[in-house]
């Protein structure tokens, strides 16, 4: 076994420091629970003018995370050994204090993904939508970062798993044949743009002609709409602006003549308002509009597309930062890759509730071997156990306080604490105030080691 770079070798538990990331996007100040993870975790203070939009838990180099060499460890009354603060101490980036120890990883992460952590864990606080976009798959990706690595920073694919903190919505995936055709007649403005001979290629569509026929179909409208030109999509989306606003005109004096305005269409009025003449406000009117309740969640493979909303989440993914984007943004948009890298499959994503484990502990398993998610929500004077697997885990605290045993160490937790732990490594928490402890750990698929057993 080789030995550990901040401390004893037998030490499976350890602090970690973490980074955050200041997009426009984020919740402000001390409205943002990004925010107060990262004062608390990083000591510092909170600047109430700037947006805070994702904490990041990982190795990635866009925002990696530091092992603490704690200088301030001490003993409890018990005589156990209690680690400092996360930011009690300097510390070595954990992407090389795990290229040191990588028996911290277990064999089969090893033998699987290499000496790397095989997904980046992440808190988001969202207060305005993020871009229209999708994450390629591993081919695609590597193509893409070996020919533009200043914008495609690695060659790993992206799945992620969006986990509700408090009620999040999202665009995810394209609306059902059905519900495309409603689009197309009611919403007269994307016919307009994309033209009637385009347009009328959905209306007519039969089922029959089968899938890919209609996926096709999809994309050549798709493709067109995202396509148009600035003063064509500015056009079209002064008309439906207008539209929509009559309609939600006060009922008198002609409440025949008005109707309650879709979620839909207030939403798209809403983006209007954040984002003014782009394409991405007509282009929502073909998406899934979810609606995830706390302790849902929504699983995004590859070249899947999606836009987040509002609300605050947990995410994890494979660790990528793989991103194309074609909408809702003022960034770059790489229009035509994207449209020629999604699936187009149709119909409402699945949402994910959960496989109870115990009374406390629900896990959420996509179908993608590099992450799952536990959600731990321990009441006051509760306590559990978290078995030991065959590989790495990082563990989160978003409320309460508690303590966390793995022989023979132990640490008080707060909001904002984060833990890396070994492989095999059998945890213990339990709460310490009448808050009681909110806990969520991200750890290599269970399926995997299951499937390799």
């Amino acid at each position: 076994m080789s030995t550990v770079s901040n401390g004893s070798p037998h030490r499976r538990v350890h602090r970690l420091r973490c980074s955050v990331q200041n997009y426009d996007w984020g919740r402000i100040g001390s409205l943002s629970r990004v925010a107060r993870m990262f004062s608390s975790n990083s000591g510092l203070q909170i600047d109430e003018a700037d947006p805070y939009a994702e904490f990041w838990m990982g190795t990635h180099e866009s925002g990696p995370s530091y092992v603490v060499e704690s200088t301030n460890t001490s003993s409890n009354n018990n005589g156990v050994s209690v680690v400092g603060s996360a930011h009690g101490g300097s510390g070595v980036s954990l992407k090389s204090w795990i290229d040191e120890n990588p028996n911290v990883l277990g064999d089969e992460v090893v033998e699987k993904w290499g000496v790397t952590l095989p997904f980046l864990f992440k808190v988001l606080s969202v207060a305005k939508p993020l871009s229209i976009q999708a994450h390629p798959n591993k081919e695609l990706a590597g193509i893409l970062h070996k020919a533009r690595p200043d914008v495609f920073k690695d060659g790993s694919h992206k799945p992620e798993m969006a986990l509700a903190l408090t009620e999040f919505e999202a665009l995810c995936g394209f609306i059902s044949l059905e519900e495309f055709k409603d689009v197309l007649q009611n919403v007269p403005e994307i016919a307009e743009v994309v033209g009637n001979d385009y347009a009328n290629q959905v209306l007519d569509f039969s089922c029959q002609a089968g899938e890919e026929k209609l996926k096709a179909v999809l994309r050549s409208i798709f493709t067109r709409l995202m396509s148009a030109s600035n003063e064509v999509i500015s056009k079209a989306i002064s008309k439906l602006k207008s539209r929509l606003s009559m309609a939600s005109l006060e009922p008198w004096p002609l409440s025949s003549f008005i109707r309650q305005l879709t979620d839909k269409e207030q939403l798209v009025l809403q983006l209007e308002k954040q984002y003014p003449a782009d394409v991405g406000v007509l282009a929502a009117f073909l998406f899934n509009y979810v609606k995830l309740n706390p302790g849902e969640a929504l699983c995004i493979g590859a070249n899947e597309l999606h836009a987040y909303l509002r609300g605050e989440c947990i995410e994890c993914m494979a660790t990528s930062d793989n991103i194309v984007r074609a909408g809702l943004t003022p960034k770059n948009r790489d229009v035509q890759i994207l449209c020629s890298m999604l699936t187009y499959k149709q119909g409402f994503p699945k949402i994910v509730q959960g496989v109870p484990l115990n009374p406390y502990t629900k896990r959420y398993r996509p179908p993608f071997d590099e992450f799952e998610v536990d959600r731990c929500i321990l009441p006051q004077g509760a306590s559990t156990v978290f078995p030991a697997v065959p590989g790495p885990s990082v563990f989160v605290v978003t409320e309460g306080e508690g303590t966390i045993y793995a022989a023979p160490f132990e640490d008080v937790v707060v909001e904002g604490d984060v833990l890396f732990v070994s492989a095999n490594t059998r945890i213990h928490l339990r709460t310490a105030s009448e808050s009681g402890l909110h806990m969520y750990r991200a750890g290599v698929n269970s399926r995997f080691f299951e499937a390799s057993s």
